[in-house]
């Protein structure tokens, strides 16, 4: 899988002055959370961030620390002042997904994106493999605007080809970023000693399409485990889902638990963890489930997060999860089949040494999908850029020397 070994440059300059506009915390979503942890690693490698925040409307929720400027969706002078605000960088690393930008099916990044003189570099969070009329004509357009185009998994790429009008040589793949633990809780599974209860794990923001029904109905199907197995969904029902739908898809989860019977082997967890704590509970546990619904699913950050946690994963067969699962590090079963999810947990349990197998495989990755590397390759690609516009600048300038000089004789 090309997600690419952390590298770095040895000739150009590091520290670079970097725009990054996306959805940022407190804002829940998962595109808030990238933003902030590769703003943490760029920072940490040595660069200034300059952060513009997407708002969907002018009273946001209060920021933890100050922006550089709101992108505020419909406002067309709040886009005057992102574009004032990025172009002050070296870089500009736009986030793009269709649903946080204002305009039908978020058009008006277009605008943004027009506007930008310096290299930027557009992060794809979704590549619809059947866009409708619009989605294709604006995903083709920013492709066009970007200087580097990003996509964080191999299958996202070739969709990328296949489905859009693309100049190739702008695509790259860089891995969705990670925390990876120092240590790794069951490093040591070698079937000695028997385990006291299996943790298999679920966790992320709730809602419809996340298929943790098919998992309850799976354990249900376990046979002679329910002494030995803990299956815990944590998480909290999505804002936007929570706003349009109340929390009904968490509560029939529970409903569900308790019409099985399962209160003693399936637990609901709404605690709040910050990334460190989030880190250390995910490495906490036996296995990490993924049953998602969704079979268009080219980027998932909670399963790199598994794996940079040396998780073994079983998920269903979202294109994210057969890529990255191919290694060795999980399985992949049926979507919206719990009788081969509960075979493929109860075969996992069953057999400790393939279990510690899949974990092995899981830390074999877990190094290129860490932070530190992630934002070092964001800022290779930075640097390539900023080096072609001088080169670009200079053949200008020599150009227009040229000229001169045969105007003069």
């Amino acid at each position: 899988m090309p997600i690419g070994p952390p590298f770095r440059s040895t000739n150009a300059p590091r520290r670079r002055r970097i725009g990054l506009l996306s959805t940022y915390p407190p804002e829940l979503c998962g595109l808030a959370t990238f933003a902030a942890a590769l703003e943490r690693a760029l920072r940490d490698g040595g660069n200034e961030v300059d952060i513009v925040r997407i708002n969907d409307c002018a009273e946001g929720p209060a920021l933890a620390r100050p922006v550089a400027a709101e992108l505020i969706n419909g406002h067309a002078s709040s886009r005057r002042r992102a574009v004032s605000a990025l172009s002050r960088c070296d870089v500009a690393i736009v986030q793009h997904e269709y649903g946080i930008y204002g305009g039908p099916d978020g058009d008006e990044v277009l605008e943004v994106l027009g506007a930008l003189s310096i290299p930027t570099i557009v992060v794809l969070h979704t590549v619809p493999h059947e866009p409708t009329v619009n989605q294709r004509v604006i995903l083709t357009a920013v492709t066009e605007l970007a200087d580097k185009v990003v996509v964080m998994s191999e299958t996202a790429r070739l969709r990328l080809f296949a489905t859009y009008p693309i100049d190739r040589s702008k695509v790259m793949v860089i891995a969705h970023g990670a925390s990876v633990p120092v240590l790794h809780a069951c490093d040591e599974v070698d079937g000695s000693q028997p385990p006291r209860r299996q943790q298999l794990l679920t966790w992320g923001l709730l809602g419809p399409g996340k298929g943790i029904e098919h998992a309850i109905d799976a354990i249900a199907l376990l046979e002679g485990h329910r002494a030995t197995t803990r299956y815990t969904i944590a998480g909290v029902t999505h804002p936007k889902v929570l706003a349009s739908q109340g929390d009904g898809y968490r509560r029939s989860l529970i409903e569900r638990t308790e019409r099985y019977g399962l209160s003693d082997v399936v637990g609901f967890d709404d605690t709040y963890r910050d990334v460190a704590q989030l880190t250390r509970f995910v490495a906490s546990a036996s296995l990490v489930v993924l049953p998602y619904d969704s079979r268009e699913q080219v980027t998932s950050g909670v399963l790199v997060d598994a794996i940079a946690a040396g998780r073994p994963v079983i998920a269903t067969a979202f294109p994210h999860a057969v890529e990255l699962l191919s290694t060795g590090a999980g399985i992949v079963v049926p979507h919206a089949n719990p009788a081969a999810l509960a075979n493929a947990i109860q075969g996992v349990l069953d057999d400790p040494s393939r279990l510690a197998a899949m974990a092995a495989a899981a830390r074999g990755l877990a190094p290129s999908l860490s932070w530190p590397a992630v934002a070092d390759r964001y800022v290779d690609v930075a640097d390539e850029l900023l080096a072609e516009d001088a080169l670009s600048g200079q053949r200008l300038a020599n150009l227009a020397g040229a000229n001169n000089a045969s105007m003069a004789i």
